[in-house]
């Protein structure tokens, strides 16, 4: 026997296309349109998230049982808020320039509503093996949108990826510059990102018609 049932496999995949937490769930809208104008920073911020709601739904899982219903909303705020206190740290520590950019939007992974509602929903009520898979599989979810809306954004607003110039140099007019090709500065303002989720719940839904809905 593996070491994932057919069960524990789906809490991984369908978070990943069926029921993504953005396109589906439309929860986590808010850094998808903020931080999405880089891929580094989408990145950091995917890995910030996994790590949050992995570990995250473990703990809430371990108290689940000892938890009075009447606060646990101020624990799960608890736990959550100390998770993202030890990234917020790391952050600064060895990723400071990162950090200046991320700046308020780590902080509020806090009250990013795929975290809140997964332990609501999940954690509270399953043990730490299926809420780690639950949480693994949700904060992929969410880094794959992520990493997609900052891949596009960087790759046709600034020209670069990671930083690195793979379109050409813009002044010195190299690569699909030197046939007219300009960057698109309205691919680093927040309503593109809101586009190309748009974007993406087409597709999402033009492969799978089941997810229209009535």
């Amino acid at each position: 026997m593996g070491l994932l049932s057919k069960k524990d496999t789906k809490l991984i995949t369908d978070p990943l296309a069926d029921n993504n937490p953005i396109t589906i769930q439309v929860l986590g809208i808010c850094s998808a349109l903020a931080i999405t104008a880089e891929l580094k920073a989408s990145i950091v911020m995917s890995v910030a998230v996994l790590f949050v709601l992995g570990v995250g739904n473990v703990v809430i899982s371990l108290m689940r049982n000892i938890i009075p219903s009447k606060i646990r909303i101020i624990v799960q705020l608890i736990v959550v808020a100390s998770l993202v206190i030890i990234v917020d740290q790391v952050l600064k520590a060895f990723a400071y320039e990162l950090s200046k950019t991320l700046s308020v939007f780590v902080g509020l992974i806090i009250t990013n509503c795929i975290i809140m509602g997964r332990f609501e929903a999940f954690a509270l009520g399953n043990g730490p093996w299926k809420s780690f898979l639950d949480g693994i599989g949700n904060a992929l979810g969410y880094a794959v949108i992520l990493i997609i809306v900052g891949f596009f954004r960087e790759l046709l607003g600034s020209g670069t990826l990671l930083g690195i110039p793979v379109l050409g140099d813009p002044i010195e007019k190299t690569g699909v510059y030197s046939i007219g090709y300009e960057n698109n500065g309205f691919m680093l303002m927040p309503p593109m990102a809101l586009i190309i989720v748009g974007l993406i719940i087409w597709v999402q839904r033009s492969r799978n018609t089941d997810l229209i809905e009535d």
